[in-house]
């Protein structure tokens, strides 16, 4: 049995810019999985980076209030919300709260840096 405790995981900044904890990949755990599953948070004032995958991705809110941007789409995102991304899909989220951002990310196949691309502000 693995069960994997979100605080024994490490905290690491991604390439968006996210605070990360890796809860579930297939490459680091003996776990047969497609996908990947991690712990994302956007503090407050903060926005994620420009960035997208070549894979789809899913994220799930947890909690606080934020603006998510696909493409030429906005739309505000609360607790409860699945955001289904698309691959190729240039994503960012925005915190609009007053408490952190906070959701789950589901990236199927599993995220691999090679499938990211992360654009600079002038893309």
């Amino acid at each position: 049995m693995l069960i994997r405790k979100l605080l024994d995981c490490p905290e690491f900044i991604a390439g968006d810019g996210t605070q990360l904890r890796e809860l579930l990949h297939p490459d680091r755990q003996a776990v047969s999985l497609r996908y990947s599953l991690a712990h994302a948070v956007v503090p407050v004032g903060q926005v994620s980076v420009p960035h997208a995958l070549t894979t789809s991705e899913v994220y799930y809110i947890l909690s606080g209030q934020g603006e998510m941007h696909i493409n030429d789409e906005i739309s505000p995102v609360e607790p409860g919300d699945a955001v289904y991304i698309p691959p190729q899909a240039r994503q960012y989220i925005r915190n609009t709260g007053d408490q952190p951002l906070v959701f789950i990310c589901l990236v199927d196949p599993a995220w691999r840096q090679a499938d990211e691309t992360v654009f600079k502000a002038s893309d």
